[in-house]
């Protein structure tokens, strides 16, 4: 990020705001469209009211552009959001992938596929590395705690991935979190015993 875009006046950063978020938001309903990435950074400029320059300067590409705006889904319409009740939050988890399938699928089966597995695992592993924290925070260290986090995260991200990918047509968030519900309590099962609780 340049630093004389940090100290821009307040007009101009509501604009950079707007444009940024129209760009997002361009970028998600054109790749839905299509469910595809494969669209032109004119096109996505045009439908954002934007010059291509703009994209440029505020993203350098299209693929940040669209990790970007993912990112900007999931902290927007479901962290923000998640119940603190187990099922309800996966459920919520669940029906947002569901809900925004053609856009993450096009992304999971795209050139950056790799990217935003990383974006999206940035997003979710300090959620995982808290709770476990929380849970196993007296039986294990630090770099087992991240360990475990790390492995834990990539799981449920490929469960997650498979399930968008290559899910049945719609998809059932329902179904779908009774089968993580049923994962996780294996797991958790067997965390904790072999943890000594």
């Amino acid at each position: 990020m340049r630093a004389d875009w940090l100290t821009e006046a307040p007009v101009k950063d509501r604009r950079v705001r707007r444009s940024r978020a129209a760009l997002m938001a361009a970028a998600v309903d054109l790749v839905s469209a299509r469910d595809s990435t494969a669209v032109a950074v004119s096109e996505i400029a045009e439908a954002a009211d934007v010059s291509r320059q703009v994209l440029y300067q505020q993203f350098g590409d299209r693929d940040s552009l669209l990790l970007a705006a993912a990112q900007d889904l999931v902290r927007r319409e479901l962290l923000g959001e998640l119940p603190e009740d187990e099922r309800a939050a996966l459920l919520a988890l669940a029906g947002h992938f569901a809900a925004r399938r053609r856009f993450y699928r096009a992304l999971l089966t795209g050139a950056s596929a790799y990217a935003f597995t990383e974006a999206l695992t940035s997003v979710f592993l300090p959620l995982n590395r808290r709770h476990l924290g929380h849970a196993l925070g007296d039986r294990l260290g630090a770099p087992e705690i991240e360990d475990l986090a790390t492995f834990l995260t990539g799981g449920a991200g490929a469960v997650v991935n498979a399930w968008v990918v290559d899910g049945p047509d719609p998809l059932d968030p329902d179904g779908f979190t009774d089968r993580l519900m049923r994962i996780r309590s294996v797991v958790t099962a067997t965390i904790t015993k072999e943890a000594g609780r």
